[in-house]
């Protein structure tokens, strides 16, 4: 009888055997069906757009045609470059606009690169505020629990009844439109959402016995906190930060949009989406380009977490 923890020659040769049949259903699988899976496994379109748009902010300066905040009267509300039509109509015009020009001739491919790299910032910016308090105070209410705990779950419970929109026009009104104070709002309007997640998570891991331990050995409360607790939370972190992402970058651009954004002079989605509204029966393009960016990152950026979210939950993940 084989000793146990050995594997018998016919457990081997049967290993083998299924081994060998799962490569010939893999080889015998058609392009098609492999590119699929792949696809489905991995999200390889969304990393991709999401890569082509970082590229376009680092790089802006070099891939723009045209700097953003140069006009050209002649091409006030120039076709893009598929309308020959329109070119051939207007011989005087020098250039041809690839996605068009905007109401005072700037070229909108230019914006459009350019505000990739503002409105990127300002999403990373205030995502990474937003992710450190929030983690850091939930942290702090799971951990000592009582009324340390109560007083921050009501400060999230008033701070989440706040009408936000009207807060972001108050200040725009009081202290003027900046990119600072953007930042400084989208970061408040995320840490609430952190808070809570990241609260629950150290409810649980609180009474582990490998935190029972470390608090008799006598770690401080600090170091159970930093070596013990947050490699605990560090996947919901992600996920939560991957999936809020996608909604502040729609929170600068409804903010810019409505004017108590980012002020005029800069570059950004939202900018060009709230120029465009005058003229989106005559020049669509304007409005739209930009329109379609915020659709795509957005989107690539929840596909994303969403493929974080199952990878991390194993109840979640995909075979």
């Amino acid at each position: 009888m084989a000793s146990e923890g050995k594997a018998l020659p016919g457990d081997v040769a049967a290993d083998s055997t299924l081994a060998s049949e799962r490569g010939s259903r893999l080889v015998k699988q058609s392009l098609g069906q492999q590119t699929w899976y792949v696809l489905r496994r991995w999200p390889v379109l969304p990393l991709l757009v999401l890569s082509v748009f970082v590229l376009m902010a680092i790089f802006a300066n070099l891939i723009a045609p045209e700097e953003p905040w140069r006009t050209n009267l002649r091409g006030r509300a120039a076709a893009p470059f598929w309308d020959t039509a329109y070119y051939d109509n207007n011989p005087k015009l020098e250039q041809t606009y690839i996605l068009g020009g905007d109401h005072v001739g700037r070229d909108v491919l230019s914006r459009l690169i350019h505000g990739t790299r503002i409105t990127l910032v300002i999403a990373t910016l205030s995502l990474a505020g937003g992710v450190i308090v929030g983690t850091t105070l939930g942290l702090i209410a799971g951990y000592f629990g009582s009324w340390v705990d109560e007083s921050i779950s009501r400060i999230v419970d008033v701070w989440n009844a706040l009408p936000f929109l009207l807060i972001a026009i108050l200040v725009a009104i009081t202290f003027g439109q900046s990119v600072t104070n953007v930042v400084i709002l989208l970061a408040l309007a995320a840490w609430g959402g952190v808070v809570r997640n990241v609260r629950a998570e150290v409810l649980s891991l609180r009474t582990r016995e490998y935190v029972d331990s470390s608090r008799v050995s006598g770690a401080s409360t600090l170091r159970i906190l930093v070596r013990h607790m947050l490699p605990g939370v560090i996947n919901t972190v992600v996920v939560l930060a991957t999936l809020r992402v996608g909604g502040l970058i729609l929170a600068e651009a409804g903010l810019s949009y409505l004017g108590a954004g980012v002020p005029s002079s800069s570059v950004t989605w939202g900018v060009m989406v709230s120029e465009g509204r005058p003229w989106l029966s005559t020049a669509w393009w304007i409005a739209v380009f930009p329109g379609l960016a915020i659709l795509l990152v957005v989107m690539s950026i929840n596909f994303v977490g969403d493929w974080l979210r199952d990878r991390f939950d194993p109840r979640l993940r995909q075979l």
